[in-house]
């Protein structure tokens, strides 16, 4: 008997978001909007959207002692989501300085903080959580070395889902545990090599199987997502909406999918109500705030 739907493990970060006109050069200084701070990261987004939807979930990440970490901290209990993994301490809160422009193109500078500092032993000494989570999600906000131990850590019974954002080629060690590796088009070119594929993602879903994964997501925007396993290679639809704000919405895939396995869906059908909730997240703005609940997602 599993306690967790989902257990993330990744970053966490304060987006400090700043609207201005235009960019500045080298040397100058323009005015912006006000500050504006939002909880965000990879890790936070994927387990606020995957409580939002019901899920039983817990994160394993590490934040400041500091107004940042206690931001995230109160949005992850909001939504939901098990703190009891959140390590506090050892760096300042990973922080995201963003600058908007008036066409919505924005600009970001990471720094990891103490994203960076959530290492393979703390993995390791967080062995209860992993054999309490029937599903395991990752990303790459934190060390790889701190992903593989993840990867080494799993119960027997379950399963890991690997998001490779932002993207870096991947030891065989990992790929080979993911079920499934969940790319978009950037991402899949990344990690296969620009030269290696052509322009059909169907191709690049084969490519990738091939590497090694159990199973392949391949992400298309607003043309649906490929799956791909053993079995072959089939494509979801997408679900037209008005967009509004696309932040957050592959994490919000991420989540549903990575919940909807541990339910006993098929990957197919795991990618269809991942498809749907995706294009929830996007017809409102912001991330975290964005993300809907099952309600919501059962009413498109």
């Amino acid at each position: 008997m599993y306690d967790y739907d989902l257990l993330v493990v990744g970053s966490a970060n304060a987006d400090l978001v700043i609207g201005v006109e235009r960019r500045p050069a080298a040397g100058e200084t323009v005015l912006g909007s006000d500050l504006a701070v939002h909880p965000g990261g990879k890790g936070a987004n994927q387990a606020v959207a995957a409580a939002r939807l019901g899920a039983s979930t817990a994160l394993l990440a590490r934040v400041g002692d500091d107004g940042h970490g206690r931001l995230l901290l109160d949005s992850l209990r909001s939504a939901g989501v098990d703190t009891v993994g959140v390590l506090v301490g050892g760096a300042p809160t990973g922080v995201a300085l963003i600058t908007v422009d008036p066409s919505g193109d924005n600009s970001i500078v990471v720094s990891p903080g103490a994203n960076g500092r959530l290492t393979p032993e703390d993995v390791r000494a967080a062995g209860s959580l992993f054999h309490a989570s029937r599903v395991v999600s990752a990303q790459l906000e934190i060390p790889l070395e701190t992903v593989v131990a993840v990867a080494a850590s799993l119960a027997p019974d379950s399963r890991f889902v690997l998001n490779p954002s932002p993207p870096r080629p991947l030891p065989a060690v990992l790929l080979a545990a993911c079920d499934p590796l969940i790319v978009n088009e950037h991402e899949a070119k990344v990690i296969l090599g620009d030269s290696a594929i052509g322009d059909d993602p169907e191709d690049w879903a084969r490519i990738l199987l091939a590497k090694g994964p159990r199973s392949v997501v391949v992400t298309l925007g607003s043309k649906g997502a490929l799956v791909a396993s053993k079995d072959g290679v089939s494509r979801v639809a997408s679900l037209e909406v008005d967009a509004v704000d696309t932040t957050g919405a592959g994490d919000a895939f991420t989540a549903a999918l990575a919940y909807r396995l541990g339910t006993g869906a098929s990957l197919a059908e795991a990618a269809a109500y991942a498809a749907r909730v995706g294009a929830a997240a996007v017809t409102k703005e912001g991330a975290q705030v964005s993300f809907p609940t099952a309600e919501e997602v059962d009413a498109l």
